[in-house]
């Protein structure tokens, strides 16, 4: 049972999504039909750097609803259940995650949090578990199997498989809940495990549709300030007291 990376694929994202989010927002403000204008907007008559700058420019006022409209959907392998747990809470999206019921996990991969990893007898530890695991694994669907559960012994078995089990799973999110999603998981406070996930779907979603990614992130990256109480607050921003309080200075 070898320690499984991370790797992130995008699989699919919305064509044209730049003229698509450009339309919708020219929507709001245009007299007109803007299927009219579709057309235009593919065959470049449109400049994109023109549909570009016209999309950040709303963006900037708040504006963000027709983002939703363009969505990219990634594979994902390397993360562990406990970090799929947290994904899921993620509403707006849409999820098809390896299921344990049906894949045999006798071979199970699973995911070695850093902070164990560099202390050798905390690592030595945490492998010994998970070789204790696979062995329970195997033998409770083994005994399974010999009293005729078969095919459903996986299902049973599984209950021994522990959170750092490695799964795979597919996600669809539109952008304004990717941006929502990175505002919140690119954040030093996020997990390392759902911050190295989100990391690696930022870089992808930003050398795609720079127009809305480019400067996308942790939320304090996009206010300048931490909206966290100063508890909480890792430094890299002043927070939003230490600003106000500089603005009046």
């Amino acid at each position: 049972m070898p320690v499984k990376p991370l790797k992130v694929e995008l699989l699919a994202s919305t064509p044209d999504a730049l003229a698509l989010i450009y339309a919708a927002f020219r929507q709001c403000y245009h007299a007109g039909f803007v299927a009219d204008m579709w057309p235009r907007l593919l065959s470049g008559e449109v400049d994109r750097e023109a549909q570009a700058d016209f999309v950040r420019k709303v963006l900037e006022s708040g504006h963000d609803s027709p983002i939703e409209h363009a969505s990219f959907t990634f594979a994902v392998e390397g993360i562990s259940r406990a970090c799929s747990h947290q994904i899921v809470r993620h509403r707006l999206a849409s999820y098809s995650q390896q299921s344990q019921r049906y894949v045999d996990g006798s071979d199970m991969d699973f995911i070695l949090p850093p902070a164990i990893a560099k202390i050798p007898e905390a690592r030595a530890r945490f492998e010994a578990f998970m070789d204790e695991v696979g062995n329970a694994y195997r033998d409770l669907k083994s005994i399974l199997d010999a009293h005729g559960r078969k095919e459903k012994s996986k299902e049973d078995a599984r209950f021994v498989l522990p959170q750092a089990a490695e799964t795979k799973i597919v996600i669809t999110m539109n952008c304004r809940a990717l941006l929502h999603f990175f505002h919140l998981r690119c954040c030093l406070r996020a997990q390392w495990e759902i911050r190295a996930l989100a990391e690696a779907m930022l870089a992808l979603c930003k050398a795609e549709l720079p127009a809305i990614f480019a400067t996308a992130g942790a939320k304090c990256e996009s206010l300048g300030f931490c909206p966290e109480s100063p508890r909480f607050a890792c430094g890299k921003y002043p927070t939003r007291a230490e600003q106000n309080s500089k603005a009046l200075d």
